[in-house]
Order: C-alpha cells, then sequence, then structure tokens
C-alpha cells in the first residue's frame, strides 16, 4: 500500500488560516453596513436569510481551546462542537459570532438545544423547532416553522421579504448545492484526483468567503483545475489505495488527526456522507413547487441526519455512494456524547458489512489529541483489512 505526504496544491489554505483571514472580511462587512446572521446546522433554511439580504456565517466550532471554559456551565461528558461553540460565545473569541446581529438556532438534538438557553443568555437566539419524523403532520409543522422564521427576520430588520425575494435565493442557492456537489464527485475518478482531506477543508472554509457568487467560481475553477490535471497525468493508471467512504458527525474539528492520517497511511477519502459533505447538496429545493414553503420544508426534512427517526434514506443513500464511488471500506466518526450517530451506527455498520460487505470503523473521538495514537493504531489495523 502506498504511503506519502498528501498532495495539497501551492497556496493551500488551512481551515484555521482561512477561518481567520474571514474576520477581516466580516469586520468590514459589518462596518459597511451588512446583516449577519450566525447559524450552527444545515437545517437552517438558508435561503430565507440571502432572502433577507443577510449573510449567513457558520458558528459551530472545531477548536477544543474554549472547551475548558464552556465546561464551568455545560457538563465534561458533552459533544465537543457544542461545548466549543458554546465556549467562543461565552469567553467572546468568536468574531463571527460578535458579529452577528442575531443567531438561529434549531432543535436537532437534547445537547444543542439546553445550549441554546444559556446562549440566548449572550445574544438574541431565535431557535427553530425541528420535527423528527418526516410523515405529513412534520412537513405541516416544518412549513409553519418556516413560515415563522420569514416574520422573524422581517420584524428584526424591519423589512418585507417577498416570494420572488425567496425563488431568487432558492435560485442561487441550489446552483451552489451543484457546483459543490460536482466538486465532491471527484473522488469519483480512479485513481483519486484530490485529497479528501483538501476536499474537506475546501468545502468547509469557502463558508468564510462570504460572496456565494464568489464562491462558487472558486470551487468551479479548482474542480477543472484538478480534472485537467487528472486528464493529463492520471487517466488510465488505476490506485490500489482503498477507496474509504466517510461518515458521521462533523469532522472539522478532527480533520487533521483522522483524514489526514488515514490519507498519509495509504488510503483515499473520496466520499463524504456528512454534514459539510454531499448530504445537504444532493437534493435540492423544487423550483417548480408553486408553494416555496412547502418547497423549502421537502427539502430540508429530507436531510438524512441521525436526528430523524426512522432514517432509513441514510442507508439507501450510502448504499448509493459504495456503489458509485467504488468504495472499499466505510469509516464512521462520532463525536463523544452524539448519541443519535452514536445509536444509529448500529445499523449503519450492520448494512455496510452484511448487505454490502464492506469492512467498517467506527471512530468515538473529541476535539483532543489524547486519544491520537490509539486512533493510529486503530485506522492501521482496518487498513490491513482492505484487501486490494
Amino acid at each position: 500500500m502506498e504511503k506519502n505526504a498528501l498532495r495539497l496544491p501551492a497556496g493551500f489554505e488551512s481551515y484555521q488560516e482561512a477561518r481567520q483571514a474571514g474576520f477581516l472580511r466580516m469586520k468590514q462587512l459589518k462596518e459597511s453596513g451588512a446583516r449577519v446572521i450566525g447559524l450552527f446546522c444545515s437545517y437552517v433554511p438558508i435561503e430565507l436569510v440571502y432572502a433577507a439580504g443577510a449573510i449567513p456565517v457558520g458558528l459551530c466550532a472545531s477548536s477544543e481551546e474554549p472547551i475548558a471554559a464552556a465546561e464551568a456551565n455545560l457538563p465534561r461528558n458533552l459533544c465537543p462542537l457544542i461545548k466549543a461553540s458554546y465556549g467562543f460565545a461565552l469567553t467572546d473569541t468568536c468574531p463571527y459570532f460578535y458579529f452577528s446581529d442575531l443567531v438561529v438556532a434549531e432543535t436537532t438534538c437534547d445537547g444543542k438545544k439546553k445550549m441554546f438557553e444559556l446562549l440566548g443568555e449572550i445574544k438574541e437566539t431565535y431557535v427553530m423547532q425541528l420535527p423528527h419524523s418526516r410523515d405529513a403532520a412534520a412537513l405541516a409543522f416544518w412549513k409553519e416553522q418556516i413560515i415563522a422564521f420569514q416574520k422573524k427576520l422581517e420584524d428584526f430588520y424591519g423589512i418585507t421579504i417577498t416570494e420572488e425575494d425567496i425563488r431568487a435565493a432558492i435560485r442561487r442557492k441550489n446552483r451552489e448545492r451543484d457546483v459543490m456537489l460536482r466538486y465532491l464527485e471527484l473522488g469519483k475518478l480512479n485513481p483519486a484526483p484530490i485529497s479528501g482531506y483538501e476536499m474537506g477543508t475546501q468545502i468547509d472554509v469557502g463558508s468564510f468567503s462570504f460572496d456565494l457568487e464568489e464562491r462558487c467560481k472558486n470551487v468551479e475553477a479548482r474542480t477543472a483545475q484538478v480534472l485537467a490535471d487528472w486528464e493529463a497525468n492520471y487517466k488510465g493508471k488505476q490506485s490500489d489505495r482503498p477507496r474509504l467512504l466517510l461518515t458521521g458527525c462533523p469532522n472539522a474539528g478532527v480533520r487533521e488527526k483522522i483524514i489526514r492520517t488515514v490519507e498519509e497511511m495509504g488510503a483515499d477519502v473520496v466520499a463524504f456522507d456528512t454534514c459539510s459533505g454531499t448530504r445537504e447538496k444532493v437534493e435540492k429545493v423544487d423550483e417548480s413547487n408553486p408553494d416555496v414553503y412547502e418547497a423549502l420544508a421537502r427539502k430540508y426534512l429530507n436531510i438524512n441526519c441521525s436526528v430523524m427517526s426512522p432514517n432509513d434514506s441514510r442507508r439507501g443513500y450510502i448504499g448509493e455512494m459504495i456503489d458509485e464511488y467504488a468504495i472499499d471500506g466505510v469509516l464512521e466518526i462520532i463525536l463523544q456524547s452524539c448519541h443519535t450517530y452514536d445509536v444509529e451506527s448500529y445499523f449503519i455498520k450492520r448494512f455496510v458489512t452484511q448487505e454490502k460487505g464492506l469492512p467498517y470503523l467506527n471512530i468515538e473521538t473529541d476535539y483532543s489529541q489524547s486519544d491520537k495514537g490509539q486512533i493510529n493504531t486503530r485506522l492501521a489495523a482496518f487498513l490491513e483489512t482492505i484487501e486490494k
């Protein structure tokens, strides 16, 4: 099995570098009068934020730095993403939280919805009540929540959001989904033309550009560059490196110690069933639906997150990805105390190993480096089970 350092493009910008570079851009935008909405989850209908003429900015944190401060108010055995997100707000060390006019949250899990109560004491936090099923009643309820969110934005900013504003935002966001999906689908090529480490980083850092069209152009340019390089230098040269599908929790906080490590050990992470991967992008909002609120409700309710019960569609989609990306093994990342993904991993493991006949590895971790050695050992053993 081939082992080597990752090939990264010239001028590659790490997640932390991009996040820090975005601070100044955000400050300049606020000074020019921009509206800024802080978000935590892909369930929030971002089209309404754009329709309000506002800039969405992600507030989910991926650093262990503020966790100690957060544990003064939150349990230690809580998801590191929740603790870090709250910790940055509590210590006033996240410029994105500071510059947000309003924070919009959603009741995806128990830990987050209770944390949002504490967050509301620091900055106004509007919570959307997300249903956890996909039946007709849930769809009707979520549609009403989306309408209520629009009303909140109108009242908060003293504006009127028209249906055409929303439809224009839907078209813009659907275009971005198409662009990002084409980029992620580079992983279908063999040999893999780009590292999963770069791919995941690029998707996450794109949110710090704040200009949706500029983000699309940058990703389109990189997609074209990668394809041209593959056609000229790699096409027809099949690789024997194991091709992995990554699934589970958001992974920005563990990208270095898991994704980069497994690729340097000789595998290729070519597919992402994750929040910032294909999960939110694979289905677009139906632009032909005469009821714009139902169109938004259907799209967002269909996101295959483990907070939904039942969530059989996630297994079906993973199965399709396994086939389309020619996957050799599935790696699932569970952040500490993420109970929905942890419980659902039972079904994922059974599906992957019994129905698809592939090796599966579940790694439960947090943002610290204390388990790095153990993870390295488990990743190496996992790759040995994959025969090429």
